[in-house]
C-alpha cells in the first residue's frame, strides 16, 4: 500500500505538499499554440482529466489548484474523481476578479467569488493579474486588499495570495493582510521569476504562511527530476509544490520524483527510450 503523501497545514486546513496543478489539463502551455491544442485535444473531456486526477488522489495528492471559473470541465472532472475513488478533492481557486475601483466592478468581484464558494473552493487566492494592478511600491502597500479578502472569508472560503511579483509576499506580511498562504513562482530555471531564484528562495523562506510554489519544472523547460527535486528539496516542511502533468502517467512518476527528494534516495523509475543505450544509461533504476 502506497504510504501517504506528505502533508501541510494551511489555515487550519490538512493539505498535500505537492498540489495538483491545472494548466497541462486545461491548454495553459506556457509554449507554443500548437502545445496549447495539443493539451485541449488530449484532455478535452472530464473523464480524460478524472483519470488523471484519480492517479494522484490514489497517492495521497488531493489538493488541486486552478482557475475554476469558464473552465466546467475541470470543475466537472473533479467532482467525476471524487465520486470514483470515493475521496475529497481540496480545491484552491484563483479567480480572476475585476478590480476596480467603483460600485460595479466590486459588486462583480463579489460575485466571481461567490461562484468560487459555489465551485466548492476551500481557498480562494485572487489571481496575480488581479491583486498585481493594486501594488503600490512607493507605500509598500496593496490598495483595497483587504476588501477582496474580507469577501472571501464572508463566503465561506480561507484567503490567499497569488502573486508572481514576490513584494506581494512581502507587502502582505508588512501589512498584516487576512492570507494564510501565498502562490509563488519558484523554479531553478528562473522561467518567468521577475528576480534571482536565490531572492525568491529567501522571501519563500521569510514569508510568515506557507507557501504555494508553481512552475517547478519551469513549463516543460526542465525535466521532472531536476524541476522538482530542485523544488522540494529548498523549500520549508510547510511548503507545497504545484506540479502539472498532461497523462496519468505523468502524474505517478512525478509523484514518485517528489517523494524521492523528500526521502533523499533516486528514484524508481523505467529508463527514458533511447536508439541505443549505453552502459552508463541503464534501462531501468
Amino acid at each position: 500500500m502506497t504510504s501517504p503523501f506528505p502533508r501541510t497545514t494551511v489555515g487550519g486546513v490538512s493539505l498535500s505538499r505537492m498540489l495538483v496543478g491545472t494548466n497541462w489539463m486545461l491548454g495553459y502551455s506556457h509554449t507554443s499554440t500548437a502545445a496549447d491544442t495539443l493539451i485541449r485535444e488530449r484532455n478535452a473531456r472530464p473523464e480524460d482529466m478524472a483519470v488523471i486526477l484519480e492517479t494522484f488522489l490514489a497517492e495521497g495528492v488531493d489538493t488541486v489548484m486552478g482557475l475554476f471559473h469558464g473552465n466546467q470541465v475541470l470543475v466537472d472532472a473533479m467532482k467525476m474523481a471524487e465520486d470514483r475513488t470515493g475521496m475529497a478533492i481540496i480545491r484552491v481557486d484563483t479567480p480572476v476578479l475585476n478590480v476596480d475601483d467603483t460600485p460595479n466592478a466590486r459588486r462583480e468581484a463579489e460575485e466571481t467569488i461567490r461562484e468560487s464558494a459555489r465551485n466548492g473552493a476551500v481557498f480562494c487566492l485572487p489571481h496575480h493579474s488581479s491583486g498585481e494592478q493594486l501594488v503600490n511600491k512607493n507605500a509598500q502597500t496593496i490598495t483595497r486588499l483587504p476588501d477582496y479578502l474580507a469577501m472571501i472569508r464572508a463566503h465561506g472560503m480561507i484567503p490567499g495570495l497569488s502573486a508572481h511579483m514576490p513584494e506581494m509576499l512581502v507587502y502582505a506580511d508588512q501589512n498584516g493582510y487576512d492570507v494564510e498562504t501565498y502562490i509563488q513562482i519558484y523554479n531553478s530555471a528562473g522561467f518567468l521569476m521577475q528576480v534571482e531564484v536565490e531572492y525568491i528562495h529567501s522571501v519563500i523562506w521569510a514569508a510568515r504562511k506557507p507557501v504555494m510554489t508553481i512552475k517547478p519544472m519551469a513549463a516543460g523547460r526542465l525535466s521532472p527530476f531536476v524541476g522538482l527535486t530542485f523544488s522540494f528539496t529548498t523549500v520549508r516542511d510547510c511548503d507545497m509544490v504545484t506540479v502539472g502533468c498532461l497523462t496519468a502517467t505523468e502524474a505517478a512518476q512525478d509523484v514518485e520524483i517528489a517523494r524521492a527528494a523528500l526521502e533523499r534516495r533516486p528514484p524508481l523509475l523505467a529508463g527514458r527510450a533511447s536508439p541505443h543505450a549505453t552502459a552508463i544509461m541503464p534501462q531501468a533504476r
